[in-house]
């Protein structure tokens, strides 16, 4: 979602007088709550059986007394789909997927080849190109997210409840498990966190997960603390952040490090240094978009047979462009980033 942030303030220059709505699901809202070039977010929920026909019918004749003139479909699945059509909007812009030919009046084309690599925003960007809006660039249309204040202030509050002084230089190293596509070994985080801890003392590892990966950043955060010993208390695992207080978080960090999830793509929309890891998907489609005076590093396996796939079986079975990538290599391109900083 955060890959339709540049397209929101073409929109926005192209229709500065329009009154522009984004369609949500409650869970990702705080990515675009803030963005500059929305009036309204329009926060859904996703009921389960037949309460979400219900739902849908009801939102469905929300969206059609709103008589929007125009409707884009960043989604492209089929309740985004049903909604856009329902919409009755004159101009409903979506991809050329198959069974969606009356949702869209302007159908973009689509295909489903990871080669040659292209980047996400450039996918979404194509929505809007019919609009007569230039392609591009990380410089002039970034990836945006702002901060929340309220979140910028917890953030604050826990960071000095957990003994992080304001001087101290923040790592951020988001471990990502739930998915095996984007797991890399705990003993790797472990061993960077540890490093990086004993590296420099007024350092702090902060290592964050999303509440499915809990227990694997606990289980990271411990490997980490034996291995750095008189360093330990340096490495912090502080709860939960949720995408507000992780976007605040990363925005005063000295580094972020992770795999090429949703966090990695909020890390993008701030200023930070980002090590990005990626598996079974390219640094093309996803490193950071934003200028590139604000340095990123991908980090991948290499050229494999298999490599882009779609994430859905491990052709070898043993993962191997995550496994591949050593704490060596990520530890490199942290010091790199680390070293161009005051």
């Amino acid at each position: 979602m955060v890959f339709t942030t540049p397209a929101i303030g073409a929109v926005r220059r192209r229709f500065p007088t329009a009154h522009i709505t984004y369609l949500v699901e409650a869970p990702a809202a705080p990515v675009v709550r803030h963005h500059p070039g929305l009036n309204e977010v329009m926060v859904v929920a996703r009921p389960r059986g037949l309460a979400r026909l219900r739902y849908d019918l009801r939102l469905a004749g929300r969206l059609r007394a709103e008589r929007y003139d125009l409707v884009i479909d960043f989604h492209g699945g089929p309740r985004s789909g049903f909604l856009t059509w329902a919409s009755g909007a004159r101009q409903r812009i979506g991809y050329a997927l198959p069974g969606r030919q009356l949702s869209y009046t302007t159908r973009v084309p689509w295909s489903r080849s990871l080669v040659p690599p292209r980047h996400s925003v450039l996918n979404q960007w194509d929505l809007i190109a019919p609009l007569g809006i230039e392609p591009p660039t990380g410089a002039t249309d970034p990836v945006v997210m702002p901060i929340d204040p309220v979140a910028a202030a917890g953030v604050t509050a826990r960071l000095a409840a957990a003994g992080v002084p304001d001087s101290a230089a923040i790592i951020v190293l988001h471990v990502s498990a739930g998915n095996p596509f984007r797991r890399w070994p705990t003993a790797s985080f472990a061993t960077v966190a540890a490093q990086l801890a004993l590296t420099e003392h007024a350092r702090r590892i902060i290592i964050t997960s999303g509440p499915s990966e809990a227990e694997a950043a606990r289980s990271v955060a411990a490997q980490a603390r034996a291995i750095a010993g008189p360093a330990a208390d340096r490495i912090l695992r502080t709860g939960e952040f949720d995408l507000s207080e992780l976007r605040a978080l990363v925005g005063r960090a000295a580094l972020y490090i992770g795999g090429d999830s949703g966090p990695l793509h909020i890390a993008a929309t701030t200023a930070t240094p980002v090590v990005a890891l990626f598996g079974p998907t390219l640094p093309e489609r996803s490193l950071p978009w934003r200028a590139a005076a604000i340095a990123s590093i991908g980090v991948d396996a290499g050229p494999l047979p298999c490599r882009p796939c779609h994430q859905r079986h491990c052709v070898p079975g043993d993962f191997r462009c995550l496994t591949a990538i050593s704490p060596t290599m990520v530890l490199d391109a942290a010091r790199t980033l680390l070293a161009t900083q005051p």
